[in-house]
Formats: structure tokens, sequence, C-alpha cells
């Protein structure tokens, strides 16, 4: 029993399906029949997505022979192997696996309300966020926009960058762009979480006049004052705030017995994907507790490594302990240029290029990155939902091709 029909939980059912014998049946379990393109969400707000084109039926991208259950799971009993759900049904399984994701917490923030109902408060992670921040930006000409990371983890780490990079080309191309302060306000130390990227990343805002503020803990958001607070009283002021707000499992983590921690995310080995809390369940994608970003990228890798250890398991046999924490972005910088970055457990984003020596330039704008970056959603569709491997792309990090220095300077 699969729960989740996003990424995670729709790689590894069409994975299992070509590889469990037709006699085992594999049910994937979600609350909704609408699978969304989540790395749209970015550009909707500018008008470069149709927010209906994200949305395709999860059910569709399953492959024959796996049932799709829609329904709202109220608890987990890791103890008898039984999922429960509302309305009284409950479900047995041999393996469970976790793919429900990461949710939006914006009540754990004083004063957020990213509901559309204010005109000054929005965020782009959701669907109906993104659209009404939209409509906002489009009558926006003047004053001072605040990109704000409440806290980590989030989903796709790179995504409040790349709207900063994304609101200076969209107010540039308005001719505006002089009437319009651009703030990214983070708690990191830097514009990034890794040494390297964080510098070549932290240059490129300045490039492009966009101020940064670190170590900025948000504690309460003054919508009527136009104002953020952090937990040592600095503020910094806006006049339209795009925030992301605290990120964390699903709720029926927290009602599940020794299922999650205390943000309901599952603690998981980093090198399984089998969880810590018992045997028969295995994670993959947000909802694991792992020192790893939250990125569509990192769910394709594990892909392979828990689908392998799921057969693993129900044949007996010791489980792959090769998921490296492979994962990779590309970060859209604007005018037709982004930025891709390659990194790992213990390898931390680097120059160079990808897969090898001949490809992709790392942590360095280009339009052949941007024209990676449109390309990824063809292959989400078509290549990494329905389980396929794709040539040269592997969940274990390439180390060739990466240029191991101390410094970007230059």
């Amino acid at each position: 029993m699969i729960l989740g029909g996003g990424t995670g939980g729709t790689i590894t059912a069409n994975r299992l399906r070509r590889t469990l014998p037709e006699s085992m049946d594999i049910t994937v379990v979600d609350s909704n029949n609408h699978h969304i393109y989540q790395p749209g969400l970015l550009f909707v707000p500018f008008g470069l997505a149709e927010p209906d084109h994200l949305i395709r039926p999860r059910d569709r991208q399953l492959h024959h022979g796996i049932e799709y259950m829609d329904a709202v799971v109220e608890s987990v009993d890791i103890a008898g192997s039984r999922v429960h759900f509302s309305g009284g049904r409950t479900a047995e399984y041999d393996v469970l696996v976790i793919a429900t994701g990461a949710v939006l917490m914006p009540e754990e923030t004083e004063g957020l309300d990213v509901s559309g109902a204010r005109p000054n408060m929005f965020t782009f992670y959701s669907l109906d966020g993104a659209r009404a921040l939209r409509d906002a930006l489009a009558t926006f000409t003047a004053g001072r926009i605040v990109v704000n990371v409440v806290d980590m983890p989030i989903k796709c780490p790179v995504a409040p960058l790349e709207f900063c990079f994304l609101a200076d080309w969209f107010f540039r191309e308005r001719g505006i762009r002089d009437a319009v302060a651009l703030t990214y306000v983070t708690p990191l130390d830097g514009a990034f979480t890794k040494p390297v990227a964080s510098q070549r990343l932290g240059e490129l805002l300045a490039a492009k006049g966009i101020e940064v503020v670190t170590e900025f803990n948000t504690g309460t958001v003054d919508g009527d004052a136009g104002r953020l607070v952090s937990y040592d009283d600095r503020e910094v002021p806006f006049d339209l705030a795009v925030v992301v707000p605290l990120h964390g499992g699903a709720a029926y983590v927290g009602r599940s017995d020794g299922l999650g921690d205390e943000l309901h995310f599952i603690p998981t080995d980093m090198q399984t994907l089998q969880s810590t809390v018992a045997p028969n369940v295995f994670v993959i994608g947000d909802a694991a507790g792992l020192p790893v970003s939250k990125a569509g990228s990192v769910t394709h890798f594990e892909g392979e490594v828990v689908t392998e250890n799921i057969r693993r398991f129900l044949a007996g046999e010791r489980l792959d302990a090769s998921y490296d924490g492979h994962a990779n972005c590309f970060i859209e910088t604007g005018f037709g240029k982004a930025v891709l970055i390659d990194f790992n457990y213990d390898t931390e984003p680097l120059p160079g290029h990808y897969p090898g020596p001949v490809g992709l330039p790392l942590l360095r704008e280009s339009h052949l990155n941007h024209l990676g970056k449109l390309m990824f959603e063809w292959f989400y569709w078509h290549a990494l939902l329905p389980g396929h491997s794709i040539p040269g792309i592997s969940s274990e990090m390439p180390a060739a091709g990466k240029h191991h220095a101390t410094s970007v300077t230059g």
C-alpha cells in the first residue's frame, strides 16, 4: 500500500508493478485525484504557465494493474500493519510506502494568511496561491516586494530564489524595475545551504539588485502594518509579501503513534530508505526525515533504491544501502537563462559539468540550462512518473566533471 499519489507514490507504484509478480496487489491512496506538476507553480505568477495545464488525473499516471483508492487517511497502526481511513474503513498491508509529501503550515506563524484574503500577502507554493499572486503582480507598479522563507525544510529550496530572479526579469520587461525593490529574507546565513553555491547565488542576487536579509527567523507577519517581525525583534517592511510557510508532514502522521517526528516527517534510513519506525515501512520523497533537499529530482533518484529494497525485503534479502542523497536542480535566473546544481550528502554543489566532463554547465548561468528546465516538464510526465530510467542519469551522483575548488570567485 502506497500512501500518496504524487511524484514519489506514482514512481514507486509504476516501478514496483514492473518488478513484482502480478499476484502481488499494489494500491495507491490519495485524498483527491488531481496530480499537480509542482515545479510549474513558480511560473504561474509571471504568466509563464497556465494553472489548469499543470493538473492531470492521478489514476491515469498509474500503470495497468495498480489500484487507485480515493480516501482520506486517518492514521496508521504500524504495530498492526493497518491503515485507518476516515469513515471507519481499514486496510492491512504487508509493506507500506509513505509518499504523502510535505504540507504548508501557515497557521504556525502568527499573522500569516496566504489564503488570498489579504491583498498584500501571498504564496506561490499552492495552486490557488500562485493564481492570486499572478493577479496581484499584474497590477503592482511600485513598492517593496519581500520574498520570505519562514523556516527550513521546504519543498524545492531554490524556488524562492528563482522567484526573486524571475521578479527582477518581470519588472524589467515592464520597464518599472527601478520602482520596485526586491528583498530576499531567509533564516539561513546565506543565499543557500552550501558554501560554494551560496556564494555564487549570492553574487547573482547582488548583480540583479536584490537585497538579501539573512538569519531572519520570522515570528510574526503584520499585514496591516506591512512588516515581517523576527523572534529577535528585527523588522523588514513590505508592500507585498511572498511567503513560503513552515512545512510539515501530513496530518495523519501526527495521529499515528510512533510514526513521525515533531514536524510529522518519517525517520528514515539515509541509505536504504527503510523507515526506522518499522521494518515493513519505506519512505520516499518529501515525507522522509532526511538531510536532503525536498525536491522532485531527489524523489526520482530515491525511486530506484526504494523499489529495489521493497523487492529485497519481500524476498528476505539484505537491503541495498546505496542511496547517497543525490539531488540536482535547475535554478531559473530570468532572461532565458538558468543555473544547474548537482550534489549529495557529502558533496556540495560545485562548478563543472553534468553528468560528466561534457554536459550541462554547473553553477553558471546558461540558456542551455534554461532549456533543460523547460524540457523537464515533458520528462516528468513521460519518463519520470512512469518510472523509466533515463540514459546517463542514475541515482548515484556522478563525480566526473566537477571542479573541487574552495572558491568560485572570478
